[in-house]
């Protein structure tokens, strides 16, 4: 084995930079690519600007030919007349006059001469209180009279004794003025036994109930046989006067002073009762009077009307809607609320010109009752507006008639 004489020194590394390698030049395409894209947005925009162009020009065209086809209505030719001015309220009947009958004396029960619900008249005989107790009474006070008539008799012969003893002076005049007031004293006791008599037969009377109006009676109270008595409170019967029959209702405050200056002026207002629907008229009456006051929580005042009921159709508690008839507009021009549109510039119809077409007319509306309503200003009588069709026409648009109506439908304005 041969050792090595001196160590191997590791061989040094290069600290000289490697040699550079020429780098190879590529072409940039980003230009290209922004090209390409900008080409597309162009054609994209050019392609929306022709869309756009055929969709305005489809639109003109469709414009073209509705303005040159007729537009079917509807129209009606506003008309001249009356229009009631109605003030309304809503309202209950109530039974003009309600009395609970009570016995005015004290007793048994012994006949009920009535039916519940029946009609009554004012003096009908409705029940019977047992009247031997007051038979007994009365037969008493007579008794009572007959004695003091009798003592009476005898007082006044004494006393013309007395008279004659006096004028001779026999007796003195003490004893002529005790027997005057002796004669005097039963005097008295035969008033009082009078009205003993009197109330005697008053009981009697008493012992019949009768009507005291003429009403409807409503469930009985009480049955036969019971001990009644004139303290009681709930009575034996009630009778409701329903001919004629009230009807309470209110209007707003603000109304009041119209209806007061009518009521001043002794002008009758009528009043019509309509069902809970508002639909059907159910009788017709005359305004009586109005409260004295005004509700401060609802404003509202609170007014009282009669009606005849001849036929039952009012009945008590039974809520209506009432109408009062404050006046009546003359001569108005009248159209159908359907004709009436609104926008921004306020109220307006159309109107159908002699040419046929249609032109905006700006209206002022003034009363409505029913399906009518009066035109204030902008409107004359004759000309034809439309009811229908509306939403399809613009100034001046050709219109085609297919519906017209004189005289529109609505309620008649009372007389």
């Amino acid at each position: 084995m041969v050792e090595p004489t001196e160590l191997q020194a590791p061989p040094r590394r290069s600290t000289l930079p490697p040699p550079l390698r020429p780098v190879k030049k590529r072409r940039s395409f980003a230009w290209l690519w922004i090209l390409v894209f900008a080409g597309l947005c162009y054609g994209g925009y050019r392609y929306y600007q022709e869309i756009r162009r055929k969709q305005v020009a489809a639109t003109q065209a469709q414009a073209a030919r509705l303005a040159k086809r007729a537009v079917p209505v509807a129209t009606v030719n506003a008309r001249s007349g009356d229009i009631p001015i109605y003030l309304r309220g809503l309202g209950s009947a109530a039974a003009f006059n309600t009395v609970t009958v009570r016995s005015r004396v004290d007793g048994q029960l012994m006949a009920i001469h009535f039916q519940e619900g029946q009609f009554v008249e004012k003096g009908a005989l409705l029940a019977e209180i047992d009247p031997r107790p007051f038979e007994v009474q009365l037969e008493q006070a007579s008794g009572q009279l007959v004695r003091d008539e009798a003592q009476l008799k005898d007082a006044r012969v004494n006393l013309a004794r007395y008279e004659a003893l006096w004028k001779e002076k026999v007796i003195a005049r003490q004893q002529l003025d005790t027997q005057r007031a002796a004669v005097g004293q039963i005097e008295g006791t035969i008033e009082s036994d009078k009205a003993a008599i009197d109330s005697a037969k008053l009981q009697l009377v008493y012992s019949k109930i009768t009507a005291p109006i003429s009403g409807r009676i409503g469930l009985r109270l009480v049955d036969v046989g019971n001990i009644v008595r004139a303290s009681d409170p709930n009575g034996l019967l009630v009778i409701a006067q329903l001919q004629p029959i009230a009807v309470l209702f209110t209007i707003p405050a603000d109304n009041l002073p119209k209806v007061l200056a009518k009521l001043r002026s002794k002008t009758p207002l009528r009043v019509e009762a309509w069902d809970r629907d508002d639909r059907n008229k159910i009788a017709t009456g005359t305004l009586l009077t109005v409260d004295n006051q005004i509700d401060p929580a609802t404003g509202t005042s609170r007014l009282k009307a009669v009606f005849d009921n001849k036929d039952g159709a009012l009945f008590p508690n039974q809520f209506v809607n009432c109408r009062l008839l404050l006046d009546v507009q003359r001569g108005a021009v009248i159209i159908p609320i359907p004709a009436v549109q609104r926008g921004p510039q306020g109220t307006y119809v159309y109107v159908v010109k002699p040419d046929s077409t249609a032109t905006l007319r700006p209206v002022t509306i003034g009363t409505a009752e029913g399906n009518d309503v009066a035109v204030e200003d902008g409107l004359h009588t004759g000309e034809a507006v439309v009811i229908d069709g509306q939403d399809k026409l613009q100034e001046g648009a050709k219109v085609e008639v297919r519906g017209t109506n004189r005289r529109p439908a609505g309620r008649r304005a009372a007389k």
